[in-house]
């Protein structure tokens, strides 16, 4: 697992960068200068145009991922011509839902009755759908040349960075909402800028070849096959992940979209190591598919299931311990918009329960993906879609907000169980450990511990000496039950120059 290892460092550090900056923008700035019914705007829209970005690409992204490596292998980057052929599909699916949109415009503003303000702007998002269409399908050959560093940081990062310009620019009064908008919507094109010339560049990639070649006769049937079913598990496993905003929408409103956008970003933190190990792990995994390498498929399974449940109890801890000096904060800074954020209490802990179950299952949706077992993972997503939405609907209807979260979460532990349960089934891969479960016990009685003290009358005096305890806590207890080696390994190698033997190697 050493370029996984390598690169998933990395990784790490820009999406960790990217968190740091988009809970600044989520937290403070919007907050500070948007109204929830405008925060519930661009939330509807980043949802919106992320699932139908999804749709446009007509599976192609999930056939680059498997069939890549094939391409590079036979043909070489001047000959490959999958670029060019996955390139048309995008646009004639993009071209689909401009169709689409146009004829059924009368409808969705209708069905946008709540939310009126959605309904003026809908626009906006075609062109945001566009600019991020194109840079996933980008992102997935650089993902197949090892570059998931730099998409990474392009899109955890760099577009955060460019939302924190705009929100300023909105908030000193030099742009209005609609501008706003509108330069939001084409957020996407500098990352799709950048990311194009570095592949052009590189020499590993090219746009050349328009000719079909004779890989693609031989396996055409194979990748169509392949397209349809993950393209329709990936689509249906997004929307089971979306259409919570969407019922919000409908059925409440922006202004309490703008809240669970909130509730979403914040739990969202503890799939930050997953998102970079995922990026990472899928075309290692591809090529030991490709090899019938299973001792080493086994080995990215255990340490990544050891590694992100670690990890995933560090940040629960300390999202957790912080929920109520979170919400002190944002009713203070948001007070000329009416505060009102203590609903985020419960939603926060639910739904970051949710994310730790799925950081403790690693990588099983890549290794099916990338398996000859892909078609198991259509009927996943698909069973995920057919419980989330009846669910997520019947349980805004009866407990609102915090309904949607208890449905993620049943969700996440059916989910993922079924999976696990593939996997053990058909390849005997069991990554757990009696190391994992008393690392949990313990963590829990760490996290309850230090709930308990006494707490300082200012919230900020309590998130430095809540998270203090529990990561010193968190740091003693790794350092004996060790349940993740290869992170304290990285821990050793960074801290042993500047605190010599704090770290002794058993």
């Amino acid at each position: 697992m050493g370029i996984i290892q390598k690169q998933g460092i990395k990784s790490s550090y820009f999406i960790f960068l990217g968190f740091l900056i988009g809970a600044v923008n989520l937290l403070v700035l919007f907050p500070m200068f948007f109204s929830k019914v405008d925060q519930g705007l661009v939330r509807a829209m980043i949802d919106i145009g992320a699932t139908l970005s999804v749709f446009c690409t007509l599976g192609t992204l999930p056939v680059v991922y498997k069939f890549y490596p094939f391409y590079n292998h036979y043909l070489g980057n001047k000959k490959n011509e999958l670029p060019f052929i996955t390139l048309m599909i995008n646009l004639i699916g993009f071209g689909l839902l401009l169709l689409i949109g146009w004829q059924q415009k009368d409808f969705i503003i209708r069905k946008l009755g709540k939310s009126p303000s959605l309904a003026t702007y809908f626009n906006y998002v075609y062109p945001y759908t566009f600019f991020i269409l194109i840079f996933y399908w980008l992102e997935s050959f650089a993902w197949g040349l090892q570059k998931g560093v730099l998409t990474n940081f392009l899109r955890e990062t760099a577009v955060r960075v460019l939302t924190t310009i705009l929100i300023i620019a909105f908030g000193i009064n030099w742009i209005d909402i609609e501008t706003f908008l509108g330069l939001f919507s084409c957020i996407y094109a500098v990352p799709v800028a950048i990311l194009l010339y570095n592949l052009t560049q590189s020499g590993n990639w090219s746009f050349q070849s328009i000719k079909i070649s004779s890989v693609t006769k031989r396996l055409k049937g194979r990748m169509i096959s392949f397209a349809l079913f993950v393209f329709a598990g990936q689509f249906f496993n997004l929307l089971a992940r979306t259409n919570d905003t969407f019922l919000i929408i409908g059925l409440r409103g922006l202004s309490d979209a703008g809240i669970f956008a909130i509730a979403t970003y914040v739990s969202a933190i503890l799939e930050i190591p997953q998102r970079s190990l995922n990026a990472i792990s899928i075309p290692v995994l591809a090529e030991s598919w490709r090899k019938k390498d299973i001792v080493n498929i086994k080995n990215i399974y255990n340490k990544s299931v050891s590694n992100l449940l670690a990890i995933g109890l560090l940040l629960f801890g300390l999202i957790w311990l912080n929920i109520e000096n979170l919400v002190s904060f944002l009713n203070w800074i948001s007070n000329k918009q009416s505060g009102g954020y203590d609903a985020l209490i419960p939603l926060i802990f639910i739904m970051g329960l949710a994310k730790l179950i799925e950081l403790g299952t690693g990588v099983n949706g890549q290794i099916i993906g990338t398996s000859s077992y892909w078609k198991f993972d259509f009927f996943t997503n698909l069973f995920y879609v057919l419980i989330s939405i009846p669910l997520n609907y019947f349980l805004i209807k009866t407990y609102n907000l915090e309904g949607l979260a208890y449905s993620n979460l049943i969700g996440a532990v059916l989910y993922n169980s079924i999976r696990f349960g593939f996997l053990y089934r058909k390849f005997k891969l069991q990554p757990y450990t009696w190391r994992h479960g008393a690392f949990m016990l313990l963590c829990i009685v760490l996290m309850l511990s230090v709930h308990q003290l006494p707490q300082a009358s200012n919230f900020f005096l309590n998130i430095l000496s809540q998270s203090f305890l529990y990561g010193f806590g968190f740091l003693a207890l790794a350092i004996w039950i060790n349940p993740a080696p290869e992170i304290l390994d990285f821990m050793r190698n960074l801290f042993t120059e500047k605190i010599p033997g704090f770290f002794k190697k058993k």
